[in-house]
């Protein structure tokens, strides 16, 4: 999963975007569990949905891009008042407004859109990478519910990504 050259490709791509206010601004958002950012969580299931895609040979940057950008939802869910379950089906939708500003092609669109399934039961996905981008998701969140997070190294490897530098990204090496 840490391969140096899928880590330096995974760099350079979302180098234009990565520095952006509204991505950077998820760091202030807890997502899961405690020590876990929204912006760490994204970085994280962007990085994977990535790696899978290349490795599948599919739209690996689609899915770094739309796994990126999945939860884009930019508010704490605990003082909107929505509830759990609304929040649930509603968040994919706001994310993908969002995330729009990004100049979204229909497929990581339908990532975005989709990344809850089957949560959201009407909204299958239409597109591979929408599938891997989603359990990759999944994939992300046991491992931050169960404090496996640590244990894989993603903060080591990717968490110098969640800071607003504004220089180069260190080298993957």
């Amino acid at each position: 999963m840490w391969n140096p050259e899928t880590l330096k490709a995974y760099q350079q791509l979302i180098e234009p975007i990565i520095h952006d206010t509204d991505i950077q601004s998820m760091a202030a958002l807890k997502q899961h569990t405690k020590g876990v950012s929204c912006l760490d969580h994204s970085i994280f299931v962007s990085y994977l949905s990535f790696s899978m895609c290349r490795r599948w040979h599919l739209n690996a940057e689609a899915a770094a891009r739309a796994g990126l950008l999945h939860d884009m939802f930019l508010s704490d869910r605990e003082t909107t008042g929505i509830g759990l379950w609304k929040h649930l089906r509603l968040h994919p939708q706001m994310a993908l407004e969002n995330a729009k500003e990004f100049g979204l092609s229909p497929l990581e669109q339908d990532i975005i859109l989709k990344h809850m399934w089957p949560v959201t039961m009407s909204k299958l996905p239409h597109y591979r990478e929408s599938m891997v981008v989603n359990l990759a998701d999944k994939i992300c969140t046991v491992c931050e519910v169960l404090q496996l997070y640590r244990m894989v190294g993603v903060r080591k490897r990717l968490g110098h990504l969640n800071q607003s530098t504004h220089g180069r990204m260190p080298s993957a090496a």
